[in-house]
């Protein structure tokens, strides 16, 4: 019987003994899952967590703040007004009161003098080069004259030169600038009262109409000169402009009218029927437009 006891407890242990050993692998299998923790530890929120990189972006917001200093600096300029005063001492040309503008610039008889301008920003439309020969630079603005009036001094340059008399441009058209500047200069050599016996306040220049033109010997000698009243070149002007359109704009002895000393040198067009009538009756451009007479100039 204990043989037989003996045989039936050995497998029971040799079992007993397995189920030990199979127990024990799914024990040590256990220790390993710890493992996986790591693999849990890979929730990065720790890492999204960088939100305090968003704290970087204020700091662009606050450069532009610092822009805004800069915002005082552009009140500066209103600073810098008082350095408008020394232009505004130049030019005395510009505190004339009483300056009727005239209403058609644009007539070929249109009356400019001292008491009547131009429109602040006229320029004639219809500017062009006259083909004859001047004493200034190919091109120059100053060659100008309106059309009609371009085609009347080519007229009257042929026949001169018919006549043995060779002439010459000196200046025409003059813009509303140009006049300024000329202006001002003659006031800083001879005052303003002086200035305006021989030159015209901008926007009063005849030049400014594209109309008038200053004229001399094709030699240049006493160009816009007095002394270019005793030449050959101004007797033939004075005795023939009319035929072409032309007056001497300035004649000698009606300073008092037209406000401008004797300027043989200067011619203006209106038409050959108005040039006519103004040189038959001895008359100024002020008289035929039965405008009231110029102060008279200070000599």
């Amino acid at each position: 019987m204990r043989s037989f006891r003996h045989r039936l407890l050995h497998p029971l242990v040799l079992v007993t003994a397995m189920t030990f050993v199979l127990s024990g692998c799914n024990s040590t299998a256990a220790p390993q899952e710890p493992q996986t923790p790591p693999s849990v530890e890979t929730p990065a929120p720790p890492k999204k967590e960088e939100k305090p990189k968003e704290e970087t972006t204020p700091p662009p917001t606050e450069t532009p703040k610092q822009e805004q200093p800069e915002q005082p600096q552009k009140a500066k300029p209103t600073e810098t007004k008082p350095a408008e005063k020394p232009p505004a001492g130049q030019p005395p040309e510009l505190s004339f009161p009483d300056i009727e503008v005239v209403g058609e610039p644009e007539s070929v008889a249109v009356l400019v003098n001292k008491q009547r301008k131009l429109p602040e920003n006229y320029q004639p439309n219809d500017l062009v080069f006259p083909n004859v020969p001047y004493l200034l630079p190919e091109k120059s603005e100053k060659r100008k004259l309106r059309k009609e009036a371009a085609g009347a001094l080519e007229q009257l340059f042929s026949a001169a030169q018919a006549d043995g008399v060779q002439l010459a441009g000196v200046s025409a058209y003059r813009s509303h600038a140009y006049q300024k500047a000329l202006f001002n200069r003659y006031v800083k050599k001879d005052g303003v009262e002086k200035a305006r016996t021989y030159s015209a306040v901008p926007g009063t220049s005849e030049h400014e109409t594209g109309l008038a033109i200053d004229v001399s010997g094709k030699d240049g000698k006493c160009a816009a000169t007095s002394c270019f009243a005793g030449t050959k070149e101004a007797k033939w002007l004075d005795e023939n402009v009319e035929k072409f359109g032309f007056i001497i704009r300035y004649p000698e002895g009606k300073d008092a009218i037209t406000g401008y000393i004797y300027e043989p040198w200067h011619l203006r067009y209106v038409g050959v029927e108005i040039a006519q009538e103004i040189g038959e009756k001895g008359i100024t451009l002020e008289e035929y437009s039965g405008a009231v007479p110029v102060s008279t100039p200070t000599n």
